[in-house]
């Protein structure tokens, strides 16, 4: 390329970075195996060699991406290629991930692997598999390490672990935090998103602390400890954590609210820094919204014959599950009101904290339309009023307004076109609306009608169904930017002239 007489050398795609990076988290994937490997050979389920098989294919495929791919890699990453690398790390990971399912033979077929595969990665919680209790323990172990590694994020993993991406590493975690503007720990971005995984570490092992003292067998405790903070919701009984006990599900109802709130916010209170805590509008929000909604709940379940006292429970429940998207479910008191339905449906939507484990829109982008819409009114009536959208006293750039709304306009885009190809496969128009919300917000299986839910079986879905969701699963998780950038026409046709 000539640039005013002279020439300029045009980088090529950094093809060879993306290869070494899904090599690198390859070799971790090999390396976690080792975890239900041991338990395999501690509780002798028999699942030790069909682990140990898959560990070693995943392994020589990550040394070959990192080693032969990827050995020459220039450490440098552009904006365009940053979307590559998410959706490439976000698809070649799960499909990885899905060896131990298959070699295991818990699944009776590969898309079967693949779907719950996906669905661990990217915190879903979806499942084919009817009766987890029956599942050997070492696969339980497996199921809830791939939602605890897919909680905090595959990226911020690799920002973690490979501090020689340089200025590519911020590209890396735009990404992983798409159009949230999430707030660091640390001026140096490595170790922000170290302090990150050291919060989530902390809050992961006090509730897994916390179950096993309350009676939960440990390796339950800990399943549902890594599902729970990870807002992923993948249960080891068809029961839910009900069948645990009450006091479980009280302890659960607690982690899966802090888990739906900002890691920024969690790492202050673990630093006892409190003050002025409250001032954050987003957490005022999330926190008002549980507190009304949970309320609202109550009293339709009470007005359909339920006890206040089992009803508070179970909506409290309920919604932290929904909010979080952690997708937890346990049967309802009553007759399930349609007015709750409809709560649960637009909790389901907003989703939790921006820059939580959790999915849907995010309170914050919510926040951000609302007072768009606030201006835009006012300014309808009042044409010489100069009004900005504020968060936190501070203007919002029109950026990333912009930004928010075409975030939003392709949510739901995403959560129509999925529901009308579900219900090509079959699926009537109610459930293909809450499965496609449910999935591309990363919620699962939390019940939106009372047919829905734990009763509702994936595994009954036709193949395409299975596809088709687990495609808005890895669109929701990876924040619908990089998946819609990859496949868009002028992303590619600016790919040429560069």
């Amino acid at each position: 390329m000539h640039e005013y007489g002279r020439v300029v050398r045009v980088r090529r795609f950094n093809w060879r970075l993306m290869a070494r990076v899904t090599g690198v988290l390859s070799l971790y994937l090999a390396a976690g195996l080792l975890v239900p490997f041991g338990v395999s050979l501690c509780v002798r389920d028999g699942m030790q060699f069909a682990l140990a098989a898959a560990g070693l294919l995943i392994l020589m495929a990550g040394l070959l991406l990192r080693n032969m791919v990827g050995g020459r890699a220039e450490y440098g990453l552009r904006e365009d290629e940053s979307y590559w690398l998410t959706v490439a790390v976000w698809v070649c990971v799960p499909l990885f991930g899905a060896l131990p399912y298959l070699f295991t033979g818990v699944t009776a077929s590969f898309t079967d692997a693949l779907f719950e595969s996906f669905s661990g990665f990217t915190t879903t919680g979806s499942s084919v598999i009817g009766r987890p209790e029956d599942l050997p323990q070492s696969i339980k172990v497996y199921r809830a390490t791939t939602q605890w590694v897919g909680g905090l994020g595959l990226l911020l993993l690799v920002v973690a672990v490979l501090r020689r991406l340089g200025l590519g590493a911020g590209s890396l975690y735009e990404a992983e935090f798409s159009g949230t503007q999430q707030r660091r720990l640390h001026p140096r971005l490595a170790r922000s998103v170290t302090r990150m995984w050291v919060v989530y570490g902390l809050v992961t092992t006090v509730m897994w602390v916390v179950l096993a003292v309350q009676g939960v067998g440990v390796i339950d405790a800990f399943c549902v400890a890594c599902s729970t903070v990870s807002t992923g919701g993948f249960v080891t009984h068809s029961g839910g954590v009900a069948a645990m006990g009450q006091g479980v599900v009280t302890t659960v109802t607690v982690f899966m609210f802090l888990s739906g709130v900002n890691v920024a916010v969690l790492y202050r209170l673990l630093t006892l820094r409190w003050r002025g805590l409250w001032r954050d509008a987003e957490l005022r929000v999330y926190a008002v919204v549980y507190v009304f909604a949970a309320a609202v709940c109550t009293v339709a379940f009470v007005s359909k014959g339920g006890m206040w006292g089992e009803s508070a429970r179970y909506a409290l429940f309920h919604v932290a599950s929904t909010m979080s998207t952690c997708g937890f479910y346990m049967s309802a008191p009553q007759g399930w009101p349609f007015f709750v339905s409809v709560v649960t449906f637009v909790l389901m939507v907003v989703g939790a904290s921006a820059g939580s484990t959790g999915g849907g829109l995010k309170v914050r982008r919510v926040m951000v339309v609302a007072r768009y819409l606030a201006n835009y009114f006012n300014a309808m009536i009042h044409p010489n009023a100069v009004t900005r959208v504020k968060m936190n006293g501070e203007v919002v750039e029109e950026g990333y307004v912009d930004k928010v709304l075409a975030f939003v306009f392709l949510y739901v885009l995403f959560i129509v076109g999925g529901a009308w190809v579900l219900t090509m496969c079959g699926s009537s128009i109610p459930e293909a609306l809450s499965m496609a919300a449910a999935n591309v917000g990363n919620l699962g299986p939390s019940p939106v009608v009372d047919t829905m839910g734990g009763h509702l079986d994936y595994a009954l879905l036709r193949p395409a169904a299975k596809w088709t969701l687990a495609v808005l699963m890895v669109a929701g998780r990876v924040e619908l930017f990089a998946l819609v950038a990859v496949v868009s026409p002028s992303y590619w046709r600016l790919r040429r002239l560069g």
